[in-house]
């Protein structure tokens, strides 16, 4: 790994929408999709996956799922069951009730809490299959009361429709309602605009390649996303007491996510930085994603040496990681200080995976710099909110004449007439 002063890193972080032509095909799938329905669906699924199917394929079958339970290990239920646990008992405190405050003129004002109908979740078949993102996006929109979850995924590339029975036995433990075998931007225009065979959702969740990044952004507005998501990114802030190998592998479980993931260690100390360069070449031989990996590696990881850790906080703000392990001798000190991360996990046991699989906090977290201003996807993702206003007589025969003024001063006559006749009906 590259090692840098503080001075050498640009800390200023491009992100990528896609170039002119990935935005091209994306826009006519889309649209295609929107307007031919399933026959699109299926020739785009031929095409780019190279599976042909009927539109009565769409659809995964409960006969599926339960065969897919047979090619299962046991202690993998076991350990998705736990893991779904902890997910669950985490978004359980972050739900909000509806609530009402009656004023002593008789008003009644309050906020009413309810959940999205119908929402769809993105689980990727590329690269990898991730049986914990279906976790992480299904759980908190259970806990909010979501009625009807629906997951698209595609099927396997090269003339077999199955799916990951993995992903399928994660999803029906979860309680997913609706299984498409359907991927790309594709079976986000799917979800947004429905079909005969598939209703349309309120938000579409999940993660996908830059094709599925795209879709998602072209169709925000006619139904809601969770977010637009660049490669993963870690950040170690560390300093002279902090285990070289314990940040090397955290770093590469990382790197090992994409070839533009992002792994960068900020520390104040030359002697740590050395050691974690040659301890990441060192485990990067072992490892079985090793050509992934190596390019995240040498094309975004990066070793920042800073005079204290003081300047490496104030990085570490700059950068806004995704994920940030702050390991350093008293790492609650240094907690109040972070104001820009997705995820933070402290001391030297508390490493990146236990997050992402098993402690319970959701691991889709904001990238590219957006924990600036955004936050990982919990229950608040899946409700919305509608104002309550009773207001009684006597309220508005107090408040009527400075509602009017406000009114006319922005030229709307009819909002100020629209008050001016009941106070006039009541005799004021």
């Amino acid at each position: 790994m590259r090692i840098v002063s503080a001075q050498e890193f640009d800390l200023r972080r491009e992100v990528d929408y896609g170039s002119p032509e990935q935005n091209a095909v994306v826009q006519q799938i889309v649209q295609r999709v929107k307007q031919e329905g399933d026959t699109a669906l299926l020739q785009y699924t031929a095409q780019f996956d190279r599976v042909e199917l009927a539109a009565d394929q769409l659809r995964v079958t409960e006969e599926e799922l339960q065969a897919a339970y047979a090619q299962v290990e046991p202690s993998f239920i076991t350990a998705i069951t736990l893991a779904a646990d902890n997910i669950r008992q985490f978004h359980q405190k972050q739900k909000r009730n509806s609530w009402m405050d009656l004023q002593p003129d008789g008003s009644l004002l309050g906020q009413i809490i309810c959940p999205l109908q119908r929402v769809g979740v993105y689980v990727p078949g590329g690269k990898a299959a991730y049986p914990s993102s279906v976790l992480m996006n299904v759980i908190p929109a259970q806990v909010a009361g979501v009625p009807q979850i629906v997951m698209v995924t595609p099927p396997a590339t090269g003339g077999t429709e199955g799916i990951d029975p993995y992903i399928l036995v994660t999803a029906a433990e979860a309680g997913v309602t609706e299984i498409y075998r359907i991927g790309g931007a594709q079976a986000i225009a799917a979800l947004a605009y429905g079909t005969d065979s598939i209703d349309p959702v309120d938000k579409i969740c999940g993660p996908g390649n830059i094709y599925v990044a795209l879709a998602k952004r072209e169709v925000y507005g006619v139904v809601d996303i969770d977010s637009i998501a660049g490669p993963s990114e870690i950040v170690v802030l560390a300093d002279h007491l902090a285990n070289p190998v314990y940040i090397a592998a955290d770093l590469l479980s990382q790197a090992e996510h994409d070839e533009m993931a992002s792994a960068i260690l900020v520390t104040s100390s030359r002697e740590i930085a050395d050691a974690v360069a040659a301890e990441v070449e060192r485990q990067l031989e072992s490892l079985p994603r090793k050509e992934i990996a190596t390019a995240s590696i040498r094309n975004y990881g990066a070793i920042i040496v800073t005079q204290d850790i003081a300047e490496g906080v104030r990085i570490v703000n700059r950068l806004a990681p995704e994920h940030l392990e702050i390991m350093v001798d008293q790492p609650m000190n240094v907690l109040g200080m972070i104001e820009n991360a997705g995820a933070i996990f402290l001391g030297n046991y508390s490493s990146e995976p236990v997050g992402d699989y098993f402690a319970g906090p959701n691991h889709i977290i904001p990238t590219n710099g957006t924990a600036r201003f955004s936050s990982p996807v919990d229950v608040d993702d899946f409700i919305k909110k509608s104002s309550m206003i009773y207001y009684s007589k006597e309220a508005l025969l107090t408040n009527g004449n400075i509602i009017m003024e406000l009114a006319r001063h922005e030229g709307l006559e009819g909002h100020a007439r629209a008050i001016q006749v009941r106070l006039e009906q009541e005799g004021s």
